[in-house]
C-alpha cells in the first residue's frame, strides 16, 4: 500500500493530472506541492509495514491521511458546485482507500513464536 501511494504521488510531480473539483488543495498549494503528501505518506507507509508487530500504528495514520484529503477536497467541490462529479471520487477515495485502511488496522497480527532450540541456545 506505501508503494502504490508513492507512486501515486509522483505521478502527481511527473505527470499532473487535472486538478477539476480539487480547488480546495489548489486554492492554497499546487498539485506537485500536494503530490508530497502522498510521497511522505507512502514512504511512512512502507517503513511501518517493517516494524514489529503493534508498532505500526502510525502506517495506518500515514495511509489515511491522502485519501481522506482528497475525498474531503471533492466533496467539498459537489457542495460549492464546481464538480458534480465529485461526489462519486469521494465515494471511491472513502470505500477502496480508507475503508479498506481502517478495516486492515483491526485484523488481528501475530507474531512467529521463537523455537524452542533458538531458545535453548539463546538466540
Amino acid at each position: 500500500m506505501g508503494v502504490g501511494k508513492t507512486c501515486w504521488g509522483v505521478g502527481f510531480l511527473t505527470n499532473p493530472p487535472s486538478t477539476q473539483g480539487l480547488g480546495l488543495l489548489t486554492h492554497w498549494y499546487p498539485i506537485q506541492a500536494w503530490a508530497w503528501l502522498w510521497i511522505v505518506a507512502g514512504l511512512i507507509t512502507t517503513a511501518s509495514a517493517f516494524l514489529r508487530v503493534g508498532r505500526d500504528g502510525a502506517g495506518f495514520v500515514a495511509a489515511l491521511v491522502p485519501p481522506a484529503v482528497w475525498a474531503i477536497a471533492y466533496l467539498a467541490a459537489v457542495i460549492s458546485g464546481d464538480f458534480s462529479r465529485g461526489a462519486w471520487v469521494a465515494v471511491w477515495y472513502l470505500t477502496s482507500h480508507v475503508g479498506v485502511i481502517l478495516w486492515a488496522s483491526t485484523v488481528p497480527e501475530y507474531e512467529v513464536p521463537e523455537c524452542s532450540a533458538q531458545k535453548a541456545e539463546g538466540g
